[in-house]
């Protein structure tokens, strides 16, 4: 496997779309809950935790480019198999599009949790499935521009969903945001780690990092892709904490949901179920970008046709949301996604750094000693 990549001009994107690509992988299901998990480590010292989550992915970040760097063109399958080796950069690989496709899968299981609970109990989870992958497939047919410009689109078709939240807002009781500077800084860093299953998704850079044309532009659009996932957790973290009661908050599960069911407008009643629908427009983004990143790990990996690794793993995913139905399960599982997510988007990016400076020196002074 070559380390760097060989990529077309014609499958190349300007650096202001890592924008879009960031912001759209994130913001998905977690956001839904997400207030909950951090209100019970931090309380009202949650919006703490939520800004040291940015200062942790600004470093991330950092770390991520300056490893990119080192290379021409490469993506983490190339710079595993550079340092590692064949056999452990492939087992490294593999793990990476393993945590991809349990990322996708357990969104898609999320949403069908949501869709059984706020809209139909009985509604089969096979057909929902069908529908949200026959359009990430579709999506993901199309190549890796076309995938981009779904999430580039889909942005826009889902923000007005944010202005929905005026009305909760007017009916916040702020004396429930204090008092304030209470929680450990123990208690913060939970709090902070309690937002590893809404904020992970940025280390799809180091797969579309190789697609960019203009790499020296790449910085700015990620920083402001992560600040705007993270303003939006914000906001609708001081929301919940402002607008249920301490108590309450611990015990709701979709805090960010029912906001918008508390919306009333006169001419529609029941504003939930179109929030819900509408999600799909804010959860594809999700989908066709990680599965993209999935069948082009396989094909990287393993030489495999991504139309043919397409169709496989949309089948396996397809027959594990239709068998898996009961809601500890599906927590279980998340659960166990967001724990792996932490190590893999937050601590081994810092163990690779030094790694790859290692190897970059290793491979300078062999020049020198041949020469």
């Amino acid at each position: 496997m070559d380390v760097n990549v060989k990529t077309k001009a014609s499958v190349q994107i300007q650096a202001f779309y890592l924008f879009y690509i960031i912001v759209g992988i994130q913001v998905g299901v977690g956001i839904m809950g997400a207030p909950k998990f951090i209100f019970l480590e931090a309380e009202q010292d949650a919006w703490v935790s939520i800004l040291l989550t940015f200062v942790f992915m600004s470093i991330i970040v950092l770390v991520m480019f300056a490893i990119l760097k080192q290379y021409k063109n490469a993506d983490i399958f190339g710079i595993q198999f550079d340092v590692f080796g064949k056999w452990i950069g492939t087992i490294l690989g593999t793990i990476y599009i393993l945590h991809f496709t349990a990322s996708l899968l357990s969104i898609m299981l999320t949403y069908s949790e949501v869709v059984n609970i706020f809209l139909y109990n009985t509604f089969p989870n096979i057909a929902l499935g069908l529908v949200l992958l026959s359009l990430t497939i579709y999506t993901v047919l199309g190549g890796f521009r076309v995938v981009v410009g779904a999430m580039f689109l889909f942005f826009f078709l889902s923000f007005w969903l944010i202005f929905l939240l005026y009305d909760p807002i007017t009916r916040m009781e702020w004396t429930n945001l204090r008092p304030m500077f209470q929680a450990s800084i123990p208690e913060l860093l939970k709090g902070s780690r309690a937002t590893t299953y809404t904020v992970s998704g940025f280390e799809i850079l180091f797969l579309v990092y190789p697609f960019i044309q203009n790499k020296k532009n790449a910085k700015l659009p990620v920083f402001l892709g992560i600040a705007f996932t993270t303003l939006l957790i914000l906001v609708t973290t001081v929301i919940s904490i402002g607008y249920f009661s301490p108590n309450s908050l611990k015990n709701v599960d979709w805090s960010v949901l029912l906001l918008f069911k508390s919306v009333s407008l006169t001419f529609f009643e029941r504003l939930d179920y179109i929030v819900i629908v509408e999600w799909v427009m804010v959860i594809l983004p999700n989908l066709v970008i990680l599965m993209w990143g999935v069948t082009y790990g396989i094909k990287r990996l393993y030489k495999v046709p991504q139309r043919v690794s397409l169709y496989v793993v949309s089948l396996f995913l397809l027959v594990i949301v239709s068998i898996v139905k009961y809601e500890h399960h599906i927590t279980t599982f998340t659960d166990f996604v967001a724990k792996v997510s932490f190590w893999i988007v937050f601590v081994y990016p810092l163990l690779l750094l030094p790694l790859v400076w290692i190897k970059k020196k290793w491979r300078k002074r062999k020049g020198s000693a041949s020469t």
